[in-house]
């Protein structure tokens, strides 16, 4: 999951297990539906959204 060029503490940190877990707080905090999304992108490849994947992005979970 983490880039050769990349430090191993992202690929913990960016992790879609992360990802998920800042899904529930923001859910828990802002009471909408939160996406975690997979980018494709080494040094983001996970990220949490409120809108639904765009482009070359992949659904991963929907935290409602």
């Amino acid at each position: 999951m983490c880039s050769p060029n990349l430090s191993p503490l992202r690929g913990k940190l960016a992790s879609p297990e992360n990802a998920y877990a800042v899904a529930v707080q923001l859910r828990a905090a802002g009471g909408s539906e939160q996406f975690v999304v997979s980018t494709g992108d080494p040094m983001q490849p996970f990220r949490v959204s409120g809108e639904p994947p765009v482009g070359q992005e992949r659904f991963l979970a929907l935290v409602a």
